[in-house]
């Protein structure tokens, strides 16, 4: 190449357009109910209260808008949560035989943090700081829950899309994690298309680490990292810094932080952007069994994340979608006990 090509190639690297970083949702591709012209009334008017809508939509809508969440009590069927945490007991006490995988917030795991259940001591698998990653692959009666017709029915008319759920976390104890908002670390391909729901497994003790969250938070300006709204290993701001943003701009909105005592069988949804974490445990032999689950829309999560270019095998419950894990096929749904429910 002569000198003159190569100048040509650095100078138009020079003039490039350097990648716009993102600092706010693209407000043309927001959810609806999002957008400051949305009409909740007459878009509440094709679901009529019944079987499968047994509340007000409108009214469920008008408070998701205004606060960035709604609670539905005895929402799941306990008898489906009993089987669900048996699956997971049975994975603790032979774990030496599961591949599934495990995230460990322990400092001695700090360089591999992610494992597989065999390859982790069975008390560090009983104890906190502990999440069951995607256990629902593993769980007819775990993928039965996290698309229960309640969590799809308004979920679908939030997104007014088919639902797709992305992935799933099981929790023996509280997570004790820093404020933060979801859609930091957990990215679809139109990123405001992101909800998640919060199962209680057992009645939420005050003692256990509860979630808190601050009603309203999904309307404050987003924290920038340094590289834009998403963390990742270009970030320059950590997720401490972010915990202090949203402390602070919550506090000086007038916005008050809530804790979250439920009983086993509720659940609450939550915007991608309302700001949330777990209290310490003050009794650390106090459990807080949970479930959480992350959406998004067919639109705007198409592929499974660790295929991005493949189409990928799906289930189907309540019309609404998730995914096979094409990283573990050998473990899709060996625990098959939903089957009956």
């Amino acid at each position: 190449m002569s000198v003159t090509n190569r100048l040509k190639g650095i100078l138009k690297q020079i003039l490039q357009p350097a990648p716009k970083r993102v600092t706010e949702f693209d407000y043309q591709t927001i959810p609806w109910i999002d957008k400051k012209e949305a009409n909740i009334q007459q878009f509440s008017q094709q679901f009529a209260p019944g079987d499968s809508v047994p509340y007000d939509m409108a009214e469920k809508l008008e408070f998701w808008k205004q606060n960035g969440y709604v609670i539905f009590e005895q929402a799941i069927p306990t008898d489906w949560i009993d089987m669900l945490w048996g699956e997971v007991e049975r994975v603790i006490d032979q774990h030496e035989k599961y591949d599934m995988q495990v995230r460990i917030d322990l400092p001695e795991y700090t360089q591999t943090p992610v494992l597989a259940v065999k390859d982790v001591p069975q008390s560090v698998l009983n104890g906190p700081y502990i999440k069951y990653m995607d256990f629902h692959n593993a769980s007819v009666v775990g993928k039965k829950i996290m698309l229960h017709k309640h969590i799809v029915t308004f979920l679908e008319a939030v997104f007014n899309d088919r639902v797709v759920a992305m992935q799933s976390l099981l929790f023996k104890y509280g997570s004790q994690q820093p404020t933060h908002q979801d859609f930091a670390y957990v990215v679809s391909e139109i990123p405001s298309h992101l909800a998640a729901a919060w199962i209680a497994l057992e009645d939420v003790q005050p003692d256990s680490g509860p979630l808190f969250y601050y009603p309203g938070s999904h309307t404050i300006r987003k924290f920038d990292f340094g590289n834009g709204i998403f963390f990742n290993n270009e970030s320059t701001n950590d997720p401490n810094d972010f915990a202090n943003y949203l402390d602070e701009a919550c506090q000086s909105k007038g916005l008050q932080r809530e804790t979250l005592l439920i009983k086993k069988g509720d659940l609450l949804i939550w915007h991608a952007a309302l700001a949330h974490g777990g209290n310490p445990i003050t009794n650390e032999h106090q459990t807080r069994k949970s479930y959480v689950c992350h959406y998004s829309s067919q639109n705007a999560y198409k592929h499974h994340r660790s295929e991005a270019n493949k189409e990928p095998e799906r289930y189907s419950y309540n019309n609404a979608d998730v995914f096979k894990n094409p990283l573990l096929p050998q473990e899709e749904d060996i625990f098959q006990g939903g089957e009956s429910l």
